[in-house]
């Protein structure tokens, strides 16, 4: 297990049942980034994931 699953299994617990916009996930990204500018590399890798996540692969 990573360290991150713990952060995951959270997520799942506290907010399993919510329905969520890319919208909203975006703004609550661009407000994380503001508050934690050393994680903007890694956020914007998860970003950029989830957008291409139905990209055919090369």
């Amino acid at each position: 297990m990573y360290f991150t699953d713990r952060g995951i299994e959270e997520l799942a617990a506290r907010r399993g049942e919510d329905t969520v916009s890319f919208e909203w996930l975006a703004e609550q990204l661009r407000t994380f980034v503001d508050l934690h500018p050393e994680f903007e590399t890694p956020v914007e890798r998860l970003a950029t994931w989830l957008a291409r996540l139905d990209d055919e692969e090369d």
